[in-house]
């Protein structure tokens, strides 16, 4: 299918709900050995019982960059099959995750644009926790074209 047809069988308002995550301390560890990214901020309770500036956390929290991942992860989830793939990503931390928060992406088809080299698609990206408390809201990007770079 070319990347036009692709491109018009998707609709503005979509939907694409990400799977459910639930932090643990196993899952912080995961991906601070990814990232090297071992900030006491993860690790360490008692580091957390300090006040930062006019923020208690009240708690370990998990990396912030992991909800680009996990955005990440249900954009290319959804992408890939239909021969797109994401372009850019920004998103903003609004609260922290803490261990036993179970955390959804969700990102709905804000508009399609088309160009001369290609077919574009522009999301909101929101990502709540359990008690359906918006923790990261952004904006992404993706592009439907007929040849992706670096693919043979």
């Amino acid at each position: 299918m070319t990347a036009e047809e692709q491109f018009n069988k998707v609709n503005e308002g979509d939907v694409i709900t990400g799977r459910p995550f639930t932090v643990t301390r196993e899952t912080i560890q995961a991906f601070a050995d990814a990232s090297l990214d071992y900030n006491p901020l993860h690790f360490d309770d008692n580091y957390m019982k300090n006040k930062f500036g006019k923020t208690s956390f009240e708690g370990v929290i998990m990396h912030g960059m992991q909800n680009f991942a996990l955005i990440t992860r249900t954009l290319t989830d959804w992408l890939i099959p239909r021969g797109g793939f994401h372009r850019r990503l920004e998103t903003r931390w609004l609260k922290p995750v803490q261990l036993g928060h179970t955390i959804t992406p969700v990102v709905t088809l804000q508009s399609k644009k088309r160009t001369e080299k290609g077919y574009w698609l522009l999301f909101d990206v929101e990502v709540n926790n359990q008690d359906g408390m918006l923790v990261a809201m952004g904006n992404a990007m993706a592009e439907f074209i007929d040849v992706i770079p670096g693919k043979r």
